[in-house]
């Protein structure tokens, strides 16, 4: 008899030491644990700011063709003219600063 209950107290014992190792280790390393939240949240924020950099670059893009849509700002052409083609008048000199 004796022997028996040692027995069942021991396995109470190993089971919550195995229950209590098993929540720790996925607390910590799981699918949905810390290591893997820190990683989502690190990823997360990367796709935040390259969210943000694109929507600014179409903000760009947008003002650009707002001023080449409808009426045409020809100072804004004019300026496309001469850095993309390089295209001057017949009097003028072009230097490039870059």
């Amino acid at each position: 008899m004796k022997f028996f209950e040692n027995l069942r107290t021991k396995k109470i014992i190993f089971f919550q030491v195995f229950l209590t190792l098993y929540i720790g280790i996925n607390l910590i390393g799981g699918e949905r644990g810390l290591i893997s939240y820190f990683k989502k949240n690190s990823f997360e924020n990367k796709l935040s700011y390259i969210s943000t950099k694109l929507k600014t670059e179409l903000q760009i893009v947008e003002h650009k063709n707002k001023l080449l849509s409808g009426s045409p700002n020809l100072d804004y052409l004019d300026t496309l003219y001469r850095s993309k083609i390089k295209f001057g008048k017949q009097d003028e000199v072009l230097i490039k600063l870059n």
